[in-house]
């Protein structure tokens, strides 16, 4: 495909060697023209009838030829004007139709862009609303954590106090259990001391029966 510089170029090169050839011809013309007037004004000195019947003829061919390449170089320019006229309006409806298409494409090229970025846009808004949807979720568990913890920690204070209570209780157990280990060695110090006091009278009523019956 040629550039769009190359046939206004070409369509230039072609006009100007149009215009040389134009020019040399129209200069023939114009000799043929001069050298018809140089032959009338040549055999006017002269007087002869024949000899100006000659001149005329040959000024009217010459006039005829000149008159002949002024025209066919007239018909020839308008057939190249119109030529180059359709030339140029080809290659600017060749320009036109690249350009146009350019356009189009670099269109749908940003309308492609554009579709992309909407895409994309649409995408990041959904992955926005997930996220919303997330940290709300998230604040919420902080929330009913923090409530458990503040449950948790009253829980706390309130086993702590009854683990105190508890701790004075055991105090308290442990302060009874010793005063009654003490009263248990006290009681049982006391049954021994009355058992040996148990045997020692029972052997005296032994001994007091034994005499009684040797007194009989």
């Amino acid at each position: 495909m040629p550039s769009p510089v190359a046939t206004p170029v070409t369509s230039v090169t072609t006009a100007t060697s149009r215009r040389r050839q134009r020019g040399t011809r129209l200069t023939i013309a114009t000799a043929l023209l001069v050298l018809a007037a140089a032959v009338v004004a040549s055999s006017a000195p002269v007087g002869s009838w024949p000899i100006a019947v000659l001149a005329g003829a040959v000024a009217v061919a010459l006039g005829a030829a000149a008159t002949r390449i002024t025209h066919a170089e007239l018909l020839q320019s308008r057939r190249d004007a119109n030529a180059d006229r359709a030339a140029q309006a080809q290659a600017y409806r060749s320009i036109a139709t690249r350009r146009s298409s350019e356009h189009a494409r670099d269109v749908e090229r940003l309308a492609a862009r554009l579709a992309e970025r909407e895409q994309t846009l649409v995408e990041r808004e959904q992955t926005l609303v997930e996220l919303e949807q997330v940290l709300s979720d998230v604040q919420k568990q902080a929330a009913e954590t923090g409530l458990r913890l503040v449950a948790a920690t009253r829980r706390g204070d309130e086993l702590e106090h009854e683990g105190h209570g508890v701790v004075a209780q055991l105090d308290a157990a442990e302060e009874r259990a010793a005063a009654a280990i003490v009263r248990l060695a006290e009681v049982e110090q006391e049954v021994d001391v009355l058992r040996a006091e148990l045997d020692t009278v029972t052997l005296a009523w032994r001994a007091a029966e034994a005499s009684v019956r040797k007194r009989a």
